[in-house]
């Protein structure tokens, strides 16, 4: 990931409904949620949303797919993966041991 392209995805989650809207997504997993179910859960005008979870498509976190008259988003793990891999890059300083507290937190259970 080259940095501009880590800047638009910090970009895009520094923002509370992006970022509520996102970790949303992660707790739905790969079956993803309805646009119109995204705005229920966050109490969200549906243009207001659409408008953030366009950001959120553009900077590589999340994909949409049509279904019928819905929109479906889904977290784009292997976006957040480059995210998280850019930020870690040189962690540590040669000594993975020291990352290992951290890896061990994110590991899904």
């Amino acid at each position: 990931m080259e940095i501009n392209q880590a800047l638009d995805a910090l970009s895009a989650l520094a923002q509370p409904m992006r970022l509520d809207a996102f970790r949303l997504l992660v707790k739905a997993g790969p079956a993803g949620l309805c646009a119109g179910e995204i705005a229920t859960r966050l109490q969200a005008r549906p243009n207001t949303l659409s408008a953030n979870l366009a950001h959120l498509v553009a900077a590589g976190l999340v994909r949409n797919t049509r279904e019928g008259r819905q929109i479906r988003y889904v977290v784009e793990m292997e976006g957040m993966q480059r995210l998280l891999g850019f930020l870690m890059e040189d962690c540590c300083g040669g000594q993975p041991e020291l990352c290992r507290p951290v890896l061990e937190k994110i590991v899904c259970c």
